[in-house]
């Protein structure tokens, strides 16, 4: 290879992303808005970190066995499947509520804040989410988010969930750009790691209940913060070195 080539690849993988990709769910939405439903059902609002969590497993486990079903069926499913290890009676009334809060849920303090900053410093802004594409208003239109955002992706279109590879590849071709001009924003460290696995750059949001992982072969993050303003400060100061 010549040394311009060289020179120029290394020019190309030291260039910041212009395209920063965010998760939606728990990164932009609150969750948490979901724990009245959780503390009326089993008396206790903390089940629903055990539900999400059981969602989020059984989606990379569906992926893993090359198959899919839309993550709103999963979320009714997992709550079925935690009920049942609790000896709860779900009705049919607790179904319809769960599906209304997930798709009501407001943004976080911090997210207008941050996208607006990273919109003013010219930066293309996307979501990529495990969800399934809906009819406006959307929930990111009703926590009034939907402005900030160019496209909406979801992994529907490729019938795999985050990580896997094709998810953010597919951000990417539908973009016509390589992986490497984006950055993943998650507070969820195995979407950073699949993003990075998929040579996107990864931004780790620690929202209470996520933490790094420390462990042989394990990307950590490009950027870390608790709070999306700062994950957006780091980010700016970083295209602008």
């Amino acid at each position: 290879m010549s040394q311009n080539k060289q020179d120029q690849n290394k020019t190309a993988q030291n260039k910041f992303p212009s395209i920063i990709v965010f998760d939606v769910n728990e990164t932009l939405l609150d969750i948490t808005s979901l724990e009245p439903l959780f503390e009326r059902v089993f008396g206790d609002r903390i089940i629903m970190r055990e539900w999400f969590a059981q969602l989020v497993l059984y989606s990379q486990t569906m992926t893993l066995s090359g198959l899919y079903t839309s993550f709103g069926n999963l979320g009714v499913g997992a709550l079925q499947m935690v009920a049942t290890t609790h000896k709860v009676t779900l009705t049919d009334s607790d179904i319809v509520e769960l599906k209304e809060r997930m798709s009501n849920m407001p943004a976080h303090s911090d997210v207008i804040p941050a996208l607006t900053r990273l919109k003013e410093a010219g930066f293309r802004l996307v979501t990529l989410t495990n969800s399934p594409s809906s009819t406006s208003p959307t929930p990111l239109d009703k926590a009034g988010l939907s402005q900030f955002f160019e496209r909406n992706f979801s992994v529907e279109n490729v019938g795999k969930f985050k990580p896997a590879p094709e998810t953010y590849n597919m951000v990417a071709k539908e973009l016509s750009v390589d992986t490497s001009e984006l950055c993943m924003v998650a507070c969820h460290l195995w979407d950073t790691i699949g993003a990075q696995a998929a040579g996107c750059r990864g931004a780790f949001l620690t929202r209470p209940h996520n933490a790094i992982l420390s462990a042989p072969n394990v990307p950590l993050p490009d950027f870390v913060a608790s709070n999306l303003n700062t994950l957006a400060e780091q980010i700016i100061l970083n295209k602008e070195a």
